[in-house]
């Protein structure tokens, strides 16, 4: 089985937050590198808001394909095609909650307002995606019956709002009858289970999946392109999307640099310490089989796994480093590197611990 396809949002989801925007060279350069590692579909922009998006799309040679959101409305639509994008996302609120307070129409009117739309982006020759906003709040029904009435190479289920958990995402699932193969998704990350809610979706079948770099994002963001990659890998229950996995993290990273964007240390798979080790039961084990306090081996996805000792080493750790010099860890000896170890200022990486126990 093939695994989930890939859209990136990264570009025009990261300038939703408040006071945030990006150049057109960031753009270039996020798109680039979000192409190297494989991404079937780069989101650069709203084509109507103005010539940015354009700019980028000549800007670039990419085997990606670019995408713009447009709004039902025939002129957004015109200027998607004018900005030169591959894919044209027609939107529109679906819930009844949100189609009454931003457009005002009932289920009817949105029906037409929604297939007149795509028929007429289907006209341009353009691929033709179709995301339902507050989805995940739409009753299952309506969806269906809009979803019916279109022709698109997606169709997108948003969780605008970020509220759902994957409980609610398989039970809407289950009970929605368009086949998942036509189906994508967009989650938001406000509970804090954008990445459950995807890997949710993707076990029944749902072919598309939204994400973004570090899960940058409005409000609490997205789903992290780089968790749910080692997630959907690391699973026995879903396929992995096709991408260039040992260059997963430095590719991110390179995106992360061209927008001028950065990610807590903390932060799964891409943080700066989530790699790094220092606990004295911790590293002792690791430098036998690092897996045994690793998820997964951050060189399968370009990333490196930092030992650091110091203060907080133990008897183990001081042992284990001076069996990899080549000494037998006498009492005396394995005192002594402790006691080194124990007066530094800071925690040292491994090549220089193995200095330090050379010297004992």
């Amino acid at each position: 089985m093939s695994g989930p396809v890939l859209l990136d949002v990264t570009c025009r989801e990261g300038e939703q937050r408040p006071g945030k925007s990006y150049t057109t060279d960031q753009k270039i350069a996020a798109v680039n590198a979000l192409d190297t590692l494989g991404v079937e579909y780069i989101q650069v922009g709203f084509p109507i808001a103005g010539t940015q998006t354009a700019s980028v799309c000549t800007g670039v040679d990419v085997e990606a394909k670019l995408t713009g959101i447009a709004r039902s409305v025939p002129k957004d639509i015109e200027a998607a095609v004018e900005a030169g994008v591959d894919v044209i996302d027609v939107f529109a609120p679906t819930s009844e909650r949100q189609r009454s307070e931003l457009l005002g129409k009932d289920e009817e009117e949105l029906h037409s307002l929604v297939g007149e739309t795509v028929d007429r982006a289907n006209e341009t020759g353009l691929e033709v995606h179709f995301t339902a906003m507050d989805g995940f709040r739409t009753d299952i029904d309506v969806l269906s019956r809009l979803f019916g009435s279109i022709e698109t190479e997606y169709l997108t289920i948003a969780d605008t709002v970020g509220a759902k958990t994957p409980f609610e995402v398989s039970k809407f699932l289950d009970e929605l009858p368009t086949s998942p193969r036509r189906l994508g998704v967009h989650f938001h990350d406000d509970l804090g289970v954008a990445t459950a809610n995807a890997l949710t979706a993707i076990s029944y079948g749902v072919e598309k999946v939204d994400v973004s770099v570090g899960g940058i994002g409005e409000r609490a963001g997205n789903v992290p392109l780089e968790e749910f990659v080692v997630s959907a890998e690391m699973s026995d229950a879903v396929s992995s999307p096709a991408l260039e996995h040992t260059n997963l993290i430095p590719r991110s990273n390179d995106v992360l640099d061209a927008l001028d964007e950065s990610v807590p240390p903390e932060k799964s798979v891409l943080g700066g310490d989530v790699f790094s080790h220092e606990s004295g039961l911790h590293t002792a084990a690791m430098l036998d089989d690092p897996r045994t306090f690793e998820p997964f081996d951050p060189w399968g996805f370009g990333g490196t796994r930092r030992l650091y000792f110091g203060p907080q080493s133990g008897t183990g750790a001081a042992r284990r480093l001076l069996e990899r010099v080549g000494k037998e860890p006498k009492r005396g000896q394995v005192e002594a590197l402790l006691g080194e170890l124990h007066e530094l200022d800071e925690p040292v990486p491994k090549d220089e611990a193995l200095e330090l126990a050379r010297g004992v």
